[in-house]
């Protein structure tokens, strides 16, 4: 029989999870964050304008960096939430199977959490005289001349024996007068450091008016009493019979439920419903982790498909090998820190620097020949105003050879 209040546990509260489904979840947060970060980098939908008062805006923005992506699980795991949310399909996909992720995780916690609070006065640290035995933190105890003592001292079992020669050594002494002193004894000790060995009976006669104490372990051994008489009494034969009439027809088993339980003082003890309190396993929420591999995995094939399609679009508009495209934007998407954007990508390569090259000289060629057809024609406009000029200053020379030749002759 053991009672009394149960020392405190400091980190009773990881009790409800196995140490096994903690680490589990650890380690899925992390990744977690990490590939909701290269899922938004490889959906289009997820790069937005920065200024949307600007219709034409020169870079995009992906707000989906590291830290805001570990600010949404961990928001939410503990269901407190996030105040962005994904837009890209495949962001969406991942972030719902992280969600219902959430969702089965904190409800198993909170109600193994609560069936722990329930019960962690009645759980039982000691199940059985082997564990008893086997501490020394709990001391224990008996009557010391009585059947329950003899039973301990002269027994042949090694286990008995050791616990007997425990009780005797042990120093105050662990013996006690009466039954009575024993059960205030259990009763008053703190951290329900001590137990005391009685009958059977006489404890769960106790146990249904001091609800504090329980019984622990099976029994250690059965004997039956008896009512004494004097030798060769006339009566013992009759006495026999009615005992073992009332005890074929039950009416023993009807008196002890009626004066232990039934005409006890006070409101009885609640009964206690077994309850398991065990933490939840990997083997218990095995499924959920399934769930969460599934959507995680359509996610990232709906992201690679997105992806893919965005660098054939790539390819062909900037007149580019679709191999060369994918190499520029697989290593701008694996450079999880940058979180900018052409809005039209202006790609680094040969090729691309060649096109622009090729693009200029075009257009200075086309400056200069117009340029050039503006100056001839100039030209030809000044040569033909050189030679109406010529022609005008012949026609004067002419007249003034005339006029000249006509004085002569006068």
């Amino acid at each position: 029989m053991e009672g009394g209040e149960e020392e405190a546990n400091l980190y009773g509260f990881l009790g409800p999870l196995s140490t096994v489904v903690w680490l589990y979840i650890g380690l899925l947060y992390i990744f977690m964050s990490f590939i909701l970060v290269l899922i938004a980098r490889m959906s289009t939908k997820d790069w937005e304008n920065p200024h949307p008062c600007d219709q034409n805006p020169a870079e995009l923005e992906n707000i989906w960096n590291l830290k805001n992506c570990c600010w949404l699980t961990l928001g939410s795991i503990t269901t407190q939430g996030c105040d962005i949310l994904p837009k890209g399909g495949c962001s969406r996909i991942a972030t719902a199977s992280w969600w219902f992720f959430s969702l089965i995780i904190t409800s198993s916690y909170t109600a193994n959490l609560a069936a722990f609070l329930t019960m962690s006065k009645q759980d039982d640290s000691i199940n059985n005289i082997e564990e008893l035995a086997a501490q020394s933190k709990v001391k224990y105890g008996c009557l010391p001349n009585g059947a329950t003592a003899s039973f301990f001292q002269y027994s042949n079992d090694s286990l008995y024996q050791r616990i007997w020669n425990t009780m005797i050594n042990e120093k105050p002494s662990v013996f006690e007068d009466t039954n009575l002193k024993g059960v205030e004894r259990v009763l008053s000790t703190k951290n329900a450091l001590y137990a005391f060995f009685m009958e059977s009976t006489g404890i769960e006669y106790e146990m249904e008016r001091k609800c504090d104490l329980k019984k622990i372990g099976d029994l250690l051994d059965s004997k039956s009493y008896g009512i004494g008489m004097p030798m060769n009494a006339e009566y013992r034969h009759e006495v026999n019979a009615a005992v073992l009439n009332l005890q074929e027809t039950g009416k023993l088993v009807e008196l002890k439920e009626k004066w232990w339980k039934q005409e006890r003082p006070g409101e009885p003890c609640p009964s206690t419903v077994p309850v398991n309190t065990d933490a939840m396993a990997l083997e218990n929420v095995g499924g959920v982790f399934i769930v969460l591999a599934s959507g995680i995995g359509i996610a990232f094939a709906i992201a690679i498909l997105e992806f893919l399609w965005n660098v054939y679009s790539i390819a062909v508009e900037e007149h580019i090998s679709y191999f060369e495209a994918l190499k520029i934007e697989l290593k701008f998407a694996c450079n999880i820190f940058v979180t900018h954007k052409r809005s039209k990508p202006l790609l680094s390569g040969s090729s691309s620097s060649n096109t622009v090259n090729v693009e200029d000289s075009k257009s200075n060629q086309c400056i200069l020949t117009g340029a050039g057809t503006f100056l001839n024609i100039n030209t030809t406009i000044l040569n033909r105003i050189g030679s109406t000029a010529n022609l005008n200053q012949t026609e004067s020379n002419s007249a003034h050879s005339r006029k000249s030749g006509s004085k002569s002759n006068s």
